[in-house]
């Protein structure tokens, strides 16, 4: 279909609030001389200009589309206006974990920055467990109020990126919206972001990779805690 042809059967779907308004405006004068009758002017139409009028189904459809973007684009621009609000607000945070938590919450909230935070401790039962937590991913999926306000504390869990438990052996691994789990590699265990292409490498004796940093932590909640920000280059 020319491009043309289309952008007219697109603007059909907005300018028109039902489909007999879009068959009238189609019908010329000359219909309603000799047919003497809007109804079958209609008909003549939709039945006898196939290919170039719409049927009343494609118009239906291309009207729903249609109302969809609009929808859509005024959500966008709500978002856009609207601040985003950091569960970390206002919040008073003692343990250096939680302050470096509400230090990259907005920047992984909006996509600059991705960061995986590696934690070691043990569970409400008393056993170890260690593992790699997408916190972007955890931000958009989990309220993260109880954990800024010390009601929780957060831990890796089986749909993380990585997770073991030292005493029943239990591991797992998942990918996630930013990162693919690579556990083949002769270098070990590596996390490849989905947006840039480029390799985390959590080996505490290697370098984290382009455009990532390792941070050690002091924590008086955690065994042990690493915080690996990659940071998302904009062209």
């Amino acid at each position: 279909m020319e491009c043309s042809t289309a952008a007219r059967f697109h603007d059909s779907g907005t300018q028109f609030r039902a489909y007999e308004d879009y068959l009238d405006s189609r019908v010329t004068p000359v219909d309603l001389f000799y047919l003497k009758s809007r109804e079958l002017a209609r008909k003549l139409v939709e039945h006898g200009h196939k290919g170039t009028v719409l049927s009343r189904e494609e118009f239906e459809e291309k009207r729903a589309a249609a109302q969809a973007a609009e929808a859509a684009k005024s959500d966008a621009l709500y978002n856009r206006s609207r601040p985003m609000t950091q569960a970390s607000a206002g919040k008073e945070l003692k343990d250096n974990f939680l302050k470096a938590l509400a230090e990259r919450e907005e920047a992984n909230r909006s996509g600059r920055m991705t960061s995986v935070i590696f934690i070691r401790d043990h569970n409400t039962l008393g056993q170890e467990v260690s593992g790699y937590i997408d916190y972007a991913h955890r931000l958009k999926t989990q309220d993260f109020e109880p954990y800024f306000n010390g009601k929780k504390r957060l831990m890796p869990g089986h749909s993380d990126l990585c997770y073991y438990n030292w005493k029943t052996r239990v591991s797992t691994s998942n990918s996630s919206p930013n990162f693919e789990v690579i556990y083949d590699d002769p270098h070990g265990l590596l996390f490849k972001n989905k947006r840039d292409k480029k390799i985390l490498n959590v080996d505490p004796l290697s370098r984290p990779g382009e455009d990532s940093k390792r941070t050690f932590l002091q924590s008086d909640l955690y065994i042990h805690v690493v915080i690996y920000d990659h940071n998302i280059r904009t062209v």
